[in-house]
């Protein structure tokens, strides 16, 4: 089974890739839920985070408030840091247990794992190939505007990963989302094609 990541920046296209690919079959499995569902009360990382960051992020159901979480460690690189040592180490063991699950069962020629910091987490070194999204850096800008962000907030998010032309480096596709979603889908049919025809990336 050929074993694909997909990242890409921030407000990159990332999401609607996954969601096209999912359209033509492939199997998409989001790391980045899977880190959500890691701090969830009686999960793995749940008490380690609150350990960290203190009783003040979590809510009134006990649930940790991810916006406050998000508020800290995205104005404090040490912390987030700190965030991403406890989550990430779960969050690849759950990636290689799903991985080995779609092989055993045979039932997958290709599978892909989403994931925003696939890259920076050291991730990608364990696939075979990275298909990477991007757009220009201010239309990353006015799609995190549009979420509802903050100028600020909006450039402290795009300033925690890694810039698109570093990224960008380290993959065997590429998807152009600067321009319509009619124009990504015909990128992303055509890697299907490509994919199913059995080529390697």
């Amino acid at each position: 089974m050929l074993r694909l990541g997909l990242t890409g920046g921030i407000a990159s296209g990332k999401t609607a890739v996954a969601a096209m690919l999912r359209e033509l079959g492939f199997a998409v499995l989001d790391a980045d839920s899977l880190a959500h569902k890691l701090i969830e009360p009686g999960e793995a990382a749940y008490d380690q985070v609150i350990a960290e960051f203190g009783p003040a992020i979590i809510d009134s159901d006990n649930r940790i408030n991810r916006a406050k979480l998000a508020a800290i460690v995205f104005a404090d690189t040490a912390k987030l840091a700190r965030l991403n040592a406890i989550v990430h180490p779960r969050v690849k063991t759950a990636i290689h247990q799903q991985f080995a699950e779609w092989s055993r069962n045979g039932s997958r020629d290709v599978a892909f794992v989403e994931a925003a910091l696939l890259v920076e987490a050291g991730y990608h070194k364990d696939l075979d190939g990275l298909v990477i999204t991007w757009c220009r850096p201010e239309q990353q800008l006015e799609r995190l505007r549009a979420r509802g962000f903050s100028d600020q907030d909006a450039r402290r998010r795009i300033a925690a990963q890694m810039p698109v032309a570093e990224k960008l480096r380290y993959a065997t596709e590429k998807i152009d989302c600067s321009g319509s979603l009619e124009d990504t889908r015909k990128q992303v049919e055509a890697l299907a094609t490509k994919l199913r025809a059995k080529d390697t990336l």
